[in-house]
């Protein structure tokens, strides 16, 4: 009897052992550098990489590095986390293109598959634009004339499954109006022919285009997102001008490799909140035409299982495909 006993002590005490071996690597962790990996140098998820990666230094005592990763839609980059190990260590700031590429060509990962998300880091609403010359003043005035002229009016778009391409679809399908897509490399180029009166609308991030905007180059009827945006107070939503129910934002989060712990994940979350929502933080993502969020694991997962469910229904429909 004493044996099982000391059988049954000695095996609760190992079992309490490997319970709060977890925990303990959380409450050390990090002991070394962080892996920053995100797209090419320049875009938002750049920037966005890079304002966490200085508040997770601060904050961790350990360097953070910045891994940009080029490449068709950054699939090198994000096949590197997706097969990393699930510590803490290697992590990916991106853009949307991380859960909608899958929806559009063959992937190696399957985002919920091979990710646990951190939190949606940042937030960046697109403006609905049309060129001066454009006689539609408004969504609603946009809207009755494309249904008045079917297939005469076009817009401008950027990569195949990028914000711009898919805010241009959705638009679409909600408003039942055909305007015809005149695909660009880039947004660069797209912006381009927008200015030059090549093109009649397009879809672009505010950050590229409110300098425009600003001097009259171009006119903006709407922000895409749900809500009024901050950044622009006095541009109306598309959804408030005629689509109920219309949201296409560019999204900035956080992934971890699947299976990461817990405790890491909402540690790297509210060190993330904390250094986006400081003052000069702000300042710095409101000039570049961005809003800092930040919410939790939980809310940033059901986004974006809600986002896959939403747009993959627009591009079976719209028919895209990037092969």
């Amino acid at each position: 009897m004493p044996f099982c006993l000391r059988t049954v002590a000695g095996w609760l005490t190992l079992c309490v052992f490997i319970l709060h071996v977890p925990v303990v690597g959380a409450q050390h962790y990090p002991v070394k550098p962080l892996r920053i990996v995100t797209s090419e140098p320049g875009g938002v998820a750049d920037f966005t990489a890079r304002l966490i990666a200085q508040g997770l230094s601060t904050a961790f005592h350990q360097p953070a590095i910045v891994d940009n990763r080029g490449g068709a839609s950054g699939v090198i980059g994000i096949d590197i986390v997706a097969r990393a190990p699930a510590d803490g260590y290697t992590l990916i700031v991106f853009s949307p293109s991380l859960w909608t590429l899958p929806l559009i060509q063959r992937t190696s990962y399957d985002t919920l598959r091979d990710f646990a998300p951190v939190t949606l880091a940042v937030t960046a609403p697109n403006l609905l634009l049309v060129h001066p010359s454009f006689p539609a003043t408004s969504v609603k005035a946009l809207i009755a004339l494309a249904k008045a002229k079917p297939g005469e009016y076009n817009y401008a778009a950027g990569s195949i499954g990028a914000a711009s391409h898919l805010s241009g679809e959705l638009f679409k399908s909600m408003a039942g109006v055909d305007i015809v897509r005149v695909p660009f490399r880039g947004t660069a180029p797209a912006l381009n022919a927008l200015l030059g009166g090549q093109v009649q609308m397009m879809f672009a991030g505010a950050g590229s285009a409110v300098p425009h905007v600003l001097s009259a180059r171009l006119r903006a009827l709407a922000v895409t997102s749900a809500q009024p945006s901050v950044l622009f107070p006095d541009l109306p939503t598309i959804a408030s001008s005629g689509l109920p129910g219309y949201e296409l934002e560019t999204n900035t989060g956080m992934f971890a490799p699947a299976a990461t712990p817990v405790a890491i994940i909402n540690r790297l979350q509210a060190e993330i909140a904390r250094a986006l929502h400081q003052p000069e933080v702000k300042q710095r993502l409101a000039a570049a035409g961005i809003e800092p969020v930040a919410n939790t694991p939980a809310e940033f997962t059901a986004k974006v299982k809600a986002e896959i469910a939403r747009l993959g229904k627009v591009v079976k429909e719209a028919g895209i495909r990037a092969d």
